[in-house]
């Protein structure tokens, strides 16, 4: 019942799970909502449904546990305890979550606290990111045995032999970094205590290695892990956003430039608002050659960029002739704007 979309998101996906890889589903919501999603994907009598009338929000955090106890997340971890379900995926809040699988559910044997492990989209294989914000506060031992988890999970999930693990901070020397940082650092270029496994430390990494593919798991407390997965979530649709805009802007160029768009018609995502008449700045985007960012130069008094020398004028002339002699070199786009401000001071003196 947790979710931006929830129940109907979090129904179609499990919908989905079923049908296209035979995964069995337990529902665990408010019947009178969650049924009615049922019939509509026509899973009725195939995808089951257990009653939970209750459920947490997502400012709720981790108190929950206590407060709802007939909640869908607690009956979901129920469920897995008596051994009617292996496994328990939630949209909800992540503090509920945690908390009320460590109620329900209780720790692994000698596993301090619970980490949450996100595989990050590098090559050749993922790299496993822990903790992603279940522990924002944890202790310099925490972070060792977040190693292992992390370790574990890369090897059985990726097949990963012997997986380098590195320690997330401020620089890649081993003094680099706070306190909890420096401690983990210490615990893990040591032996493991207690006859744990051995882990495969390559030392210290940065933000900017997130994405490098340097190591298979990146180890953080869970404020620091969440901080610089949101950051990689937000770079990531940002410039898929700006490839989006560039994109469009190059294709609306070539089109005018073959005679496939009106002269009128101004190439860019901008709105044709006449902006850039009454002198405001129309920036190009960021990838462009310079050839579609010469015909977006307009004069403030004029509105159009002169033609060069023995070119005709006329509104819509320079951006053609710029696309039709293709990447115009640096030169002559010096030649161009020093014209056009040559030009734009003739008309005005004459004006006077």
């Amino acid at each position: 019942m947790g979710g931006d979309h929830a129940p109907a998101a979090i129904v179609a996906g499990a919908v989905t799970a079923y049908r296209q890889d035979g995964i069995g589903v337990v529902l665990v919501g408010r019947p009178g909502q969650v049924r009615p999603l049922l019939a509509k994907h026509g899973v009725i009598g195939e995808v089951r449904l257990v009653a939970a009338e209750d459920s947490v929000a997502m400012a709720e955090g981790a108190l929950a546990s206590w407060r709802r106890p007939r909640s869908s997340i607690a009956v979901a971890c129920q469920l897995v305890h008596l051994g009617q379900a292996t496994a328990v995926v939630s949209a909800g809040s992540t503090a509920a979550v945690v908390s009320i699988a460590r109620l329900r559910l209780r720790n692994l044997a000698g596993v301090l606290r619970p980490a949450i492990a996100v595989a990050l989209p590098t090559q050749p294989t993922p790299t496993v990111l822990v903790d992603a914000g279940a522990i924002v506060d944890p202790r310099p031992e925490m972070l060792a045995q977040f190693a292992q988890l992390g370790s574990a999970y890369a090897e059985v999930v990726f097949g990963i032999a012997s997986p380098r693990v590195g320690l997330l901070s401020i620089g890649a020397e081993p003094g680099k970094g706070n306190k909890l940082t420096r401690r983990a650092y210490e615990l893990l270029s040591a032996e493991p205590a207690h006859g744990a496994a051995p882990v495969n430390f390559a030392g210290n990494v940065e933000g900017c290695d997130l994405l490098a593919g340097k190591v298979d798991v990146i180890v953080t407390d869970g404020f620091t892990g969440n901080v610089a997965l949101k950051t990689v979530e937000g770079t990531a649709a940002f410039t898929a956003a700006q490839f989006r805009s560039a994109l469009g802007a190059w294709l609306l160029d070539r089109a005018r430039c073959r005679g496939g768009l009106p002269s009128g018609r101004r190439p860019g995502p901008w709105p044709d608002d006449g902006r850039a008449d009454q002198g405001a700045a129309r920036p190009a985007p960021a990838g462009l050659s310079p050839a579609p960012a010469v015909t977006r130069i307009r004069r403030a008094d004029q509105g159009v960029v002169p033609a060069p020398p023995g070119r005709p004028g006329g509104a819509g002339t320079a951006a053609l002739t710029h696309c039709a002699n293709g990447l115009p070199a640096l030169d002559r786009l010096k030649h161009d704007r020093s014209a056009g401000r040559a030009g734009g001071g003739r008309e005005r003196r004459a004006h006077r």
